[in-house]
């Protein structure tokens, strides 16, 4: 079974930037409701991305945490349109901007519409705890923090946390 090991951090400034190799905008929407994962009941989000005229279905485990199990398969742009526009209960748009230090990849993610001024650095990596880079523009972890993963910034927008939701995802880290 395949498994994703990913690291999830704000990113602190903008430095990121100048190491820019290459940024795409990207469209993605989940087909199990968000309300089934929020509350426990489905044991797998499934997500449909579109990038340009590349797309793929997503089945991930249902899991916080900074190792699932993750499927994912290439399917025809169309069908990621339509999936998008008929079955997804929101779309998350946002640009991913590929970024290398020392080697290693880190996709960091604008996003926009109610997202808009969240930005995140993800790193994946080969193991629970492999070593990376950590470049002065990575800012602090928030792996585990729900919160942060897409599924919920498309039910509860980041521009539409209380000040008081911030503090308290400030005080878990």
């Amino acid at each position: 079974m395949p498994i994703e090991i990913e690291r999830k951090f704000l990113v602190a400034t903008d430095d990121w930037r100048a190491a820019v190799e290459h940024s795409e905008p990207m469209a993605q929407g989940y087909l199990v409701g968000a309300q089934a994962l929020r509350d426990g009941s489905a044991r797998a989000s499934v997500r449909a991305r579109l990038a340009g005229e590349q797309a793929w279905l997503n089945i991930k485990a249902a899991t916080p945490g900074i190792a699932r199990a993750e499927f994912e398969y290439a399917i025809p742009a169309g069908d990621a349109q339509a999936l998008l526009e008929t079955l997804c209960d929101g779309v998350l748009q946002k640009t991913r901007h590929h970024v290398r230090v020392d080697g290693v990849l880190f996709e960091v993610d604008e996003f926009e519409g109610e997202n808009r001024d969240l930005v995140v650095a993800e790193v994946e990596l080969p193991a629970v705890d492999a070593p990376f880079p950590r470049p002065p523009w990575l800012g602090r972890e928030v792996s585990s923090l729900v919160r942060y993963y897409n599924v919920n910034l498309i039910a509860h927008p980041y521009r539409q946390w209380s000040p008081a939701e911030r503090a308290a995802e400030d005080a878990a880290c």
